[in-house]
């Protein structure tokens, strides 16, 4: 047989191996999704999927309009998921029999899920913010992390570049917010939960399950700073505790 041929047959067998979608069709866990089309434009789909899939080895099938699916994500769906240009977008459970539409129902309107779509970006610019209907209830939300083990990773993981409480107040950098003027921004949870894929951190940023991994070329001085999700938890119920500063006038910023 000629040898370009036998290549090929082995480069296919590996890709099928490999796939994830072949993982769950072996499985039999699969299900399906109906995106609008101002949603699945942007690429953010192909963004998440193959992280939900490799995590929960359940296959999503893309579907197109008026074909039948599991469920529907678009503009104005049964729960927010997040939000664009005004616009909030929301995924509709359609078959709630289907219990691998109920896992990644779960994943997209949970922590990682919220996360995954925060972080995916359009010319280093973030595309998706939170659900809109979700910020206006940020005060009711209850964190379920560890504030005093928070305080010991803020500063390891954050004292470096701010000023995290009295305990560093003369290290950081003179350009970076403390945690206290943070504290005192009206967004202040989304900029924690999701500070990872706002600059400069995504540079070297690693949070297993949610971001890239670390990109070794980079330059020496980048080394990688590693958070689990449970770590960050953490940090934000310590960032709860600390008192905002007070700066005599509403804080703007971008």
């Amino acid at each position: 047989m000629d040898l370009r041929v036998i290549l090929r047959c082995v480069t296919t067998l590996v890709a099928v191996v490999l796939s994830p979608g072949s993982v769950a069709s072996a499985q039999g866990k699969a299900t399906t999704l109906r995106v609008a089309a101002e949603v699945n434009d942007t690429g953010v789909v192909k963004y998440m999927m193959p992280r939900f899939t490799l995590k929960h080895g359940v296959r999503v099938t893309i579907v197109g309009e008026g074909e039948a699916a599991a469920a529907q994500l678009g503009p104005e769906g049964d729960t927010p998921v997040f939000s664009r240009n005004g616009v909030t977008f929301g995924l509709t459970v359609e078959n709630v029999d289907d219990p691998h539409m109920a896992t990644f129902a779960n994943w997209l309107t949970g922590e990682v899920g919220q996360r995954t779509v925060l972080s995916f970006k359009q010319d280093g610019e973030a595309v998706f913010e939170l659900p809109i209907a979700a910020e206006t209830i940020e005060d009711s939300v209850e964190l379920d992390g560890d504030a005093k083990r928070g305080a010991d990773l803020a500063l390891q993981a954050c004292g470096r570049c701010h000023v995290v409480g009295e305990i560093n107040r003369m290290a950081g950098i003179g350009s970076t917010p403390s945690f206290a003027v943070l504290r005192s921004m009206e967004d202040w949870m989304e900029r924690f939960t999701a500070f990872y894929a706002l600059n400069p951190h995504p540079a070297f940023t690693v949070i297993p399950d949610v971001t890239m991994p670390f990109d070794d070329t980079r330059p020496s001085p980048i080394s990688p700073l590693t958070l689990t999700l449970e770590e960050l938890e953490n940090i934000v119920a310590y960032t709860a505790t600390v008192a905002p500063a007070d700066l005599g006038a509403p804080i703007a910023h971008q």
